[in-house]
């Protein structure tokens, strides 16, 4: 995922982004006054279901078994009470090599889900169900649906009952094709270009209300600027050591940093780990409140 979105090389204003852009997603669904309401609107639209209490997990991580495994950071990870887990993800990658490893990489976003659920000796018929949700501004695999609903099942036997409670939808806010309730055509297009006047309904009418109160919000009109400053930055350095300096340059604007947790951050050599960590740290009040947040999503 790319932290800061752009136009045409340029960082992009706040005030003009729409919510298929990751930053303004993430501001609004871990918003500590909006974000319930407004996950809980966009899922129940998508899955024309009514959404139960949401708890919001910012920038759910698992890392890789050892250094040299890959993990996986989720853009906006989703825990409904008991029902189920929803991970959210808004793409705007329009590349053929993007599109064409989605499904694999949507493979290894169950795995570690489903990994990270099962508690040792727990039995699995208590792995939850899992909804991962691709919002795309491309189309995916070129058949202009709004929503490609992906789930396992035998080849041999198509209409076997096979129920492992896993599931993939690809909203792709341009499709036609499918007959998709007016509902979420709305929302389709509300998501894409996040103005005014494509808020013609109540819902998205109050959605749009909590939309300009988080751009308004002068905690994340901060957290933005710290964004562009650390973006810059890597850039420039274009390595982990970069990255690290960055994080440790933000907890010391918020006070003191443990000898231990420094090392911990300058030994961090895995790269999407310390995207995660960047964003955490640009939101924590203090060392010890990073150091939480990093150890409860470990």
């Amino acid at each position: 995922m790319v932290f800061l979105s752009r136009t045409g090389g340029n960082m992009k204003r706040l005030e003009d982004m729409n919510l298929v852009d990751d930053f303004l997603a993430y501001s609004l669904t871990i918003h500590k006054t909006y974000g319930e309401e407004a996950s809980r609107y966009i899922l129940g639209c998508i899955l024309q279901k009514k959404i139960r209490h949401l708890v919001v997990v910012p920038q759910k991580t698992w890392y890789g078994e050892t250094p040299k495994s890959h993990g996986v950071r989720l853009d906006i990870y989703l825990d409904e009470e008991d029902g189920e887990l929803y991970d959210l993800e808004p793409d705007q990658n329009k590349s053929a090599d993007d599109a064409e490893v989605l499904p694999r990489r949507v493979r290894f976003y169950h795995s570690k889900i489903d990994a990270g659920n099962l508690a040792a000796g727990e039995d699995y018929k208590v792995l939850r169900n899992v909804v991962v949700i691709f919002i795309t501004t491309y189309d995916p695999f070129g058949l202009n649906r709004m929503i490609y609903t992906i789930k396992n099942g035998c080849v041999e036997e198509p209409g076997l009952a096979y129920e492992d409670g896993a599931r993939t939808i690809f909203l792709y806010t341009k499709g036609t094709k499918g007959s998709p309730s007016k509902e979420l055509q709305l929302l389709a297009r509300y998501l894409e270009h996040s103005t005014a006047e494509n808020a013609g309904t109540a819902g998205l009418a109050r959605l749009h209300e909590m939309v300009m109160e988080v751009k308004a919000d002068r905690e994340v009109g901060l957290a933005y600027m710290k964004a562009i400053e650390i973006e810059k930055r890597i850039r420039e350095e274009g390595r982990a050591e970069g990255r690290a300096e960055a994080i440790l340059d933000l907890l010391g604007e918020a006070g003191c940093i443990s000898e231990e947790l420094e090392k911990r951050i300058r030994e961090q050599k895995n790269l999407e780990i310390l995207r995660s960590w960047q964003r955490l740290a640009a939101k924590a009040g203090s060392a010890e409140e990073f150091e939480s947040l990093i150890l409860r999503n470990s």
